[in-house]
């Protein structure tokens, strides 16, 4: 009766059920893992999104499939004040990255195509691509003491209708960079690149090329109010269209009638965007302090350990490489049970080795370097 492509495994892995046991039990958890920046005390101006959406309420509805010219204006002069050159005219709203990135799979690939991606990343993308019915190909990400893209070619990509980036990486760090887009370029094919966390590079010397610079047929270039301004409860993402100028022609006559099938951003969000990311500059600010701070953190209390804290050159989160006594489970098992601490261990984002887990880097700073503390004295037990 229901569709295979909504047929997910809905059976609670060991971890998550040990990890619901340990939070329902009432044991205070010192939750290494938070990603919701509305609710790790943050400083942002409530009072001026509130009022920017008091004066933005309106009862007239003009449905425009791309949105309203004057929130997509907003989006194009913010991207383009940040070094990106944008025209709104090739900037399409919908109202999270999860949509842009069904809209991308839609315009992109049939049933049945594939698609390339990196690991590990974003988990999120084999769930969405299983519902449009499009298949995966992964390749791994190289780390060197740093982490880069893969050296792509035709064989690695065999069958691929399409490319997908995530810039920086989620949860490694890593920015893509100017030979990595010159390789990708080589192969012709559309480049879909999810840049949400590209405005939080963690230190001044952390580079990235925005994929709207590759030289390719077609880029989708991806970003939203849930990361850039820290406000997910607003439901605005963006998507940005370059490439060569019959290609994104074609694609956006085939988005326009995409969108204009769901039309889901709601207005007052648009009309409020100017006041938004006005606003939204003082939790940006907040957020880039916390994390570099946070980073900076670990990386001296790590040092001399048998835990590395490995480079990352933006966004949320560390990867933590742990000492191969024991799989990335087990670890995260140890430090939820025996120190009250949660970590992600690194199966959920398809690591390669056994030994990673990841942590936030929004968590509250006291609350990370408490937990942190508890994770280097029971690694250092372990390996007495």
């Amino acid at each position: 009766m229901l569709s295979r492509r909504s047929r997910f495994t809905t059976e609670e892995s060991a971890w998550a059920g040990r990890l619901r046991r340990a939070r329902s039990s009432g044991r205070k958890l010192l939750d290494l893992t938070q990603s919701n920046p509305t609710q790790v005390g943050l400083a942002w101006d409530g009072a001026a999104v509130g009022e920017a959406l008091r004066t933005a309420s309106t009862v007239a509805y003009s449905p425009e499939p791309f949105g309203l010219a004057s929130a997509r204006a907003a989006v194009a002069a913010e991207l383009s004040a940040g070094g990106v050159q944008v025209d709104p005219e090739h900037v399409l709203l919908t109202a999270s990255t999860s949509e842009a990135y069904a809209y991308a799979l839609k315009l992109l690939a049939d049933a049945g195509d594939r698609i390339w991606s990196a690991v590990p990343s974003y988990p999120l993308l084999e769930h969405l691509a299983q519902l449009e019915q499009v298949e995966l190909i992964r390749s791994a990400l190289q780390y060197d003491g740093a982490w880069h893209y893969p050296v792509l070619d035709a064989e690695a990509t065999a069958g691929a209708r399409a490319l997908f980036v995530v810039n920086p990486n989620n949860p490694t760090g890593n920015f893509l960079q100017q030979s990595e887009l010159e390789g990708i370029a080589r192969l012709g094919l559309p480049l879909v690149s999810d840049e949400v966390f590209s405005a939080f590079a963690l230190s001044p010397s952390a580079t990235s090329c925005s994929a709207l610079g590759a030289d390719v047929p077609l880029v989708l270039v991806f970003g939203g109010l849930s990361k850039y301004v820290g406000l997910p409860q607003l439901k605005l993402s963006w998507m940005v269209l370059g490439g060569d100028p019959r290609q994104l022609r074609l694609a956006r006559e085939r988005l326009e009638i995409i969108a204009d099938a769901f039309l889901s951003v709601a207005t007052p969000i648009q009309l409020a965007l100017p006041a938004i990311f006005e606003s939204g500059a003082t939790t940006r600010a907040a957020i880039k302090h916390r994390i570099r701070a946070n980073l900076a953190d670990l990386q001296r209390m790590a040092d001399g350990s048998a835990l590395s804290v490995l480079p990352v050159q933006g966004g949320w989160y560390a990867p933590l490489r742990l000492p191969a006594t024991q799989s990335d489970d087990a670890w995260s098992q140890r430090f939820l049970e025996d120190c009250d601490v949660v970590v992600q261990p690194g199966w959920l984002y398809d690591f390669e080795r056994p030994q990673y887990v990841v942590v936030s880097l929004i968590t509250p700073e006291a609350e990370l370097r408490g937990g942190f503390e508890r994770i280097l004295e029971a690694v250092a037990q372990d390996c007495s």
